[in-house]
């Protein structure tokens, strides 16, 4: 078992923007240099649509991923991939194999809802 040793402060915590959106487009990312997907995720009103390039295509059909809710980080500064912006970092559970598994709420919740 690994030990942590690198303890938050609250207030760290409290930093990190996380929310919950519905992915509203998918498609693989042709162009990226490990197997991803571009999503565009809708965050609600607040926070508006945003893109993300995610490494989920082990587990994840694009055309199934259209209207499931993802937990993303919404503000950390956007990233350059190859020719796509990515501007939020969709969460996932890393596996054994090296595969990801999205992080996912297990109800439905409203589109921009922050964790809590």
């Amino acid at each position: 078992m690994t030990e942590i040793t690198n303890d938050l402060t609250w207030a760290e915590f409290e930093r990190v923007d996380l929310r919950v959106g519905t992915v509203v487009a998918a498609e693989i990312f042709k162009e990226a240099i490990k197997p991803a997907m571009k999503l565009r995720i809708d965050f609600g009103s607040e926070i508006g649509i945003k893109k993300s390039s995610a490494q989920i295509t082990d587990h994840y059909d694009p055309d199934l991923l259209i209207g499931k809710q993802v937990a993303a980080v919404v503000n950390f500064p956007k990233k350059q991939i190859g020719p796509f912006m990515s501007e939020c970092l969709v969460t996932g559970f890393s596996q054994e194999d090296g595969t990801i598994i999205l992080a996912v709420p297990d109800k439905q919740a409203l589109n921009g809802s922050r964790l809590a």
